[in-house]
């Protein structure tokens, strides 16, 4: 993980040969977070400073932020429900980065999650920044996380996104029995092997195609930004799909598009690409299938 590679594909990427020849694939990740993040109700020192409608606000130390924690609490209490209709209202699927404490503190979104048929991936017992935790802590909070995924899915999880990764990270997560991807990476647009005999394939996320943008000073203000910003990138891809098919993922959460104002930008997306086939729309542990069948032997 801490060896760089600037080169990649170096201009020559594989043909991905995507089912159905599709010319572009397109993966929605839902992070659910909720309840997981920085608050002295789960032992921390001040309340959470990230991600949240007032950027910049510090945060607390030694006591809570009750308008953080409600704006957090919108996400799973409201926002995500709505994401999850729409996405159903065009048969869509996800994939969930989880956290495990946020699926512990909410077992009706998780049990919808799994009867919708939704991926349910790893993403640390707690939304917290682990740069700094104990390597033995953060190797208890994936063993955790793990075992609340298997008991609310009766599996392992396929995948795993931290986030806010240590230099323990990769290696603690390729202990996970069954694992097939880590998404801790922005590096590409194409899934890629970090090495010629690694079992652990990467496919990269983003905070580009990401409503994370909604709280950035220079990001999106409203949903036709947001909207033209996956219009974009989804144009973009379609062009160069003719000739090289590559995968667009999009990152979601519900404290932020699951706002009204901001879920008319999803729906308008999806509304938009539904005029364009083929594209292939997928769940990640589909995309680490596919990848692993067709370029295990050529990496």
């Amino acid at each position: 993980m801490h060896k760089r590679n600037l080169e990649g594909y170096a201009g020559r990427p594989p043909h991905p040969r995507w089912p159905d020849q599709a010319r572009i694939a397109i993966q929605f990740v839902l992070n659910l977070e909720e309840g997981s993040e920085s608050t002295k109700l789960n032992g921390d020192t001040q309340s959470e400073s990230y991600l949240h409608e007032l950027p910049g606000r510090p945060a607390r130390v030694g006591g809570r932020d009750f308008s953080v924690e409600s704006m957090y609490e919108y996400g799973s209490r409201a926002g995500v429900w709505r994401l999850l209709d729409i996405f159903n209202t065009y048969n869509v699927p996800l994939t969930v980065f989880a956290t495990g404490q946020a699926l512990e503190l909410n077992p009706n979104l998780a049990l919808a999650l799994v009867e919708a048929g939704h991926e349910i991936a790893g993403h640390g017992y707690r939304w917290i920044d682990y740069k700094d935790t104990p390597k033995s802590r953060e190797k208890h909070d994936i063993q955790l996380t793990v075992k609340i995924i298997e008991q609310l899915t009766a599996r392992t999880p396929f995948g795993w996104y931290t986030g806010r990764v240590s230099s323990h990270t990769r290696s603690l997560v390729r202990e996970i029995d069954g694992l097939l991807y880590t998404s801790d990476s922005y590096s590409d647009d194409l899934p890629f092997w970090e090495q010629k005999s690694d079992s652990l394939l990467v496919i990269p996320y983003t905070l580009v195609n990401n409503d994370i943008q909604y709280l950035l000073p220079s990001g999106c203000t409203t949903a036709d930004d947001f909207f033209l910003l996956l219009k974009g990138a989804f144009d973009q891809l379609w062009r160069e799909g003719s000739v090289s098919p590559k995968l667009m993922s999009v990152g979601l959460h519900g404290r932020v598009s699951g706002h009204p104002a901001r879920a008319a930008g999803v729906y308008r997306f999806l509304k938009y690409i539904q005029g364009f086939e083929p594209i292939w729309l997928c769940r990640r542990n589909e995309v680490a299938q596919h990848w692993i069948s067709n370029f295990s032997t050529a990496r």
